[in-house]
């Protein structure tokens, strides 16, 4: 098993990061990414907490050898599930491949909440599992590997995706409330 962890922080209070994060795709960094599709969504009228399952459809540039070796295609299912809590001003999101569980599971955890030093910043933590299947225990640690450096990969090219997400939407809200003062 491989472990990854990777903090940021960004300079927006936590409410726009997680209004913004529903916006997220599509987004140029992440042409991957092709259909967002909620499957449920639930309201905890008590305690205001919203959770929200979803399936991410997504297109991999897997190398063909990989593919034919392996009987799968580009085409690759996420389940994620969120849980936003504006009460603890938290937004948890879990994920986990469908595709191709059995030979390789990546289950991602990323948490946006409100930074310690204050409000007006948001503090994102992510972190990963990758692991190896035993029928691939022979590639196991290769496959491992390779998962791992690709994950690094992509999740710095995703967070700076949402960078540009979230830049927009503060553009867009500041605007909005602009013209509700007025």
């Amino acid at each position: 098993m491989k472990l990854f962890k990777s903090t940021h922080e960004f300079d927006y209070k936590w409410s726009l990061v997680s209004a913004a994060q529903w916006q997220k795709y599509p987004n140029e960094n992440c042409p991957h990414v092709q259909h967002v599709d909620v499957l449920n969504r639930t309201l905890d009228q008590e305690t205001g907490v919203l959770t929200t399952e979803r399936l991410i459809t997504v297109e991999q540039n897997v190398p063909s050898i990989i593919r034919k070796i392996l009987g799968s295609g580009t085409t690759q299912y996420v389940r994620e599930i969120s849980i936003i809590d504006p009460k603890e001003q938290t937004l948890t999101m879990h994920s986990v491949n469908l595709t191709m569980a059995n030979l390789l599971k990546v289950e991602e955890t990323i948490v946006y909440h409100e930074h310690p030093e204050g409000p007006h910043k948001t503090q994102f933590t992510q972190q990963a599992a990758i692991s190896a299947g035993s029928m691939v225990s022979r590639w196991g640690g290769v496959l491992e590997d390779f998962s791992l450096k690709r994950f690094q990969q992509n999740a710095q090219i995703g967070r700076e995706g949402f960078t540009k997400v979230l830049e927009r939407f503060v553009v867009m809200a500041e605007a909005a409330e602009t013209k509700m003062d007025q």
